[in-house]
């Protein structure tokens, strides 16, 4: 098992994920990171547009390692 962290971001304003999660198996970083979108939608719930929101996943030596797209913003994820 190895842990990431889910950062969200829109390129200005930031949601740092300090602690991170342990994900056994990285085919789930994506379900993950959709469920980090979730949750940041639902605190952040005064907002309207999430278009360039993302979900910026890294492992803790900082390497970025995938990029989803918040829901609704774009279909696919993208490697890092």
């Amino acid at each position: 098992m190895a842990k990431y962290r889910f950062h969200c971001t829109n390129g200005l304003e930031c949601v740092f994920d300090a602690r991170g999660t342990e994900v056994r198996a990285a085919a789930r970083l994506v379900d993950r990171a959709r469920k980090v979108a979730s949750d940041v939608r639902q605190s952040l719930a005064n907002r309207t547009d999430w278009a360039e929101w993302r979900v910026s996943v890294h492992d803790l030596s900082g390497r970025r390692v995938l990029v989803q797209p918040f829901e609704g913003a774009s279909g696919r994820p993208r490697a890092a």
